[in-house]
């Protein structure tokens, strides 16, 4: 009988911390009661203590240079610690470069130049996969590992010199998905791989163009060092495309990715959100109000084919645009559907399909060399979402394009800033069933002068699915749209019944 008894404890002991440990992973969140308290999980959840992002562009050099954009919408004692990706990868953890104390508030951190690459690494561009993609060692990227308060409630961007959001930092996973325009657009598509674990990984990528999935030019066995960053040059292996999907998996270990699309190296271009897994829905938040048709980018991975139908949830309520219906596309493809009767109207688009797909949608705008600005489909705001890089300046703008696809929401917004919480600035922001609303958002002061801040966007008790996306803009022009994902302080943990007794020798 004790052993029964200590067998069963045990068994559950495992369940929490894996699901702790998977859940830990990628950013983390929780409502936007930011203000001091306790963060005392509910019976079923964990708090979370741990979490890891990477991002490829901080300690890059030329165009892809940039800083960091970080907040954890939370309370209490944590830390967060930026470290570099090696080119040549470590199993031991590199020194910190930058530790943050200090949930509850905006932080600002510029990353300087990582040591040029060693002649050898330098070299170093190989063949390394059976399909002949260059892939080596790159210069930059860092990863930031938060414990605490500090993980709960993070959420990290990349960022420009002035604090402007281009990119989200992504956790690591084994199965990520990226779609958006192909070679003809972006004479340059360079996929980083990002490793931010002690062991060595190996992944392989998938590719579906509009020509169907490349056959007999498997991407695979492609090592990514411990706490190591690794390069592919993919405008070869996908040249003459005009929609590209990729999918990276992992047989050994994870990897964080990020794809940057770009008309020349010297040009800083755009970084394609991560999309979500493909299903036979899918929700794309953030398209703004701004002049010029979106256009989708959907991607079929499946051998089934798929058909679409898409819907505008705008502040009008919900209908089909024109060219949003009788889309049939053949398992294995990828392609571009131009919708520009949503030209200059806010919305969120919803994609339904008879075949799972996953999708990204591009307005035009973004930084030189950019084929245009993207937001992919989105999973809605649980708990909590935090958006962090947001200019302060008289030259540039954010607004969050809020969408109720389903029933009726309820949504709290509140501001952070380098000194903490600047206030619950907005109230309450109330959508109707099927309906989007815009929010501009203002710049806080502090000591006369604008400052920086991050805004913490709650649902709130009742709420139906929000989803989320926030627009950057400088100087007039659109430069980044970044899906809201959620930012948890806790993770649900399932009920452990008399049943685990079955696993018992």
């Amino acid at each position: 009988m004790r052993r029964f008894v200590a067998n069963k404890y045990l068994l559950a002991l495992l369940v929490v911390t894996a699901l702790a440990a998977e859940f830990g992973l990628a950013s983390v969140s929780h409502p936007a009661a930011v203000a001091a308290r306790a963060h005392a999980p509910a019976p079923g959840r964990a708090a979370v203590s741990s979490v890891v992002v990477a991002c490829p562009a901080p300690g890059s050099s030329g165009a892809t240079a940039a800083g960091l954009a970080l907040a954890a919408a939370s309370s209490g004692t944590g830390r967060a610690e930026v470290t570099r990706l090696t080119p040549a990868g470590s199993a031991a953890s590199p020194a910190p470069l930058h530790v943050l104390t200090q949930p509850g508030r905006l932080s600002l951190v510029s990353v300087s130049p990582a040591p040029a690459l060693a002649r050898g690494l330098a070299q170093q561009s190989t063949a390394a996969t059976a399909a002949g993609v260059p892939t080596g060692p790159a210069r930059g990227g860092v990863m930031i590992q938060a414990s605490g308060a500090m993980a709960q409630g993070l959420e990290a961007e990349q960022a420009s010199s002035g604090g402007l959001a281009i990119a989200q930092c992504q956790g690591p996973g084994t199965d990520l998905w990226f779609v958006g325009p192909g070679q003809k657009s972006a004479a340059d598509i360079q996929l980083y791989l990002m490793n931010t674990d002690s062991e060595a990984a190996d992944a392989t990528v998938g590719v579906l163009t509009d020509s169907g999935p490349l056959i007999g030019s498997s991407d695979a066995g492609i090592e990514v060092p411990p706490h190591g960053l690794v390069v592919q040059s993919l405008a070869k292996l996908v040249n003459g495309s005009r929609v590209v999907a990729l999918n990276v998996t992992t047989s050994v270990g994870r990897v964080a990715a990020a794809v940057l699309e770009t008309s020349g190296s010297s040009e800083p271009g755009a970084w394609l959100p991560s999309a979500q897994p493909p299903a036979t829905t899918q929700v794309l938040p953030g398209l703004p109000g701004t002049p010029g048709g979106p256009e989708l980018y959907i991607a079929v991975p499946g051998s089934g084919n798929a058909q679409i139908k898409v819907t505008a949830v705008t502040a009008r309520g919900s209908y089909q645009p024109t060219g949003g219906n009788g889309i049939d596309l053949p398992g294995g493809s990828a392609v571009g559907v131009a919708l520009p009767a949503l030209g200059g109207i806010p919305a969120a688009i919803v994609i339904s399909s008879t075949a799972p797909v996953t999708a990204s949608m591009s307005v035009p705008g973004g930084a030189a060399g950019a084929p245009g600005v993207f937001t992919a489909a989105a999973a809605p705001v649980q708990e909590q979402g935090v958006i962090a890089g947001n200019p302060d300046s008289s030259g540039g703008s954010s607004q969050l394009i809020l969408s109720a696809p389903q029933g009726a929401a309820r949504v709290g917004l509140a501001e952070l800033t380098a000194a903490g919480q600047a206030g619950v600035t907005f109230g309450t922001v109330q959508l109707g069933a099927g309906h989007t609303a815009v929010v501009t958002l203002p710049v806080p002061r502090q000591a006369g002068r604008p400052a920086p801040f991050a805004v913490v966007i709650t649902p709130l008790a009742g709420s139906g699915p929000v989803y989320a996306g926030r627009v950057v803009s400088a100087d007039g022009a659109i430069q980044s749209i970044l899906p809201v994902t959620s930012a948890l302080t806790w993770v649900p943990l399932p009920a452990v019944h008399d049943s685990v007794t079955t696993a018992l020798p």
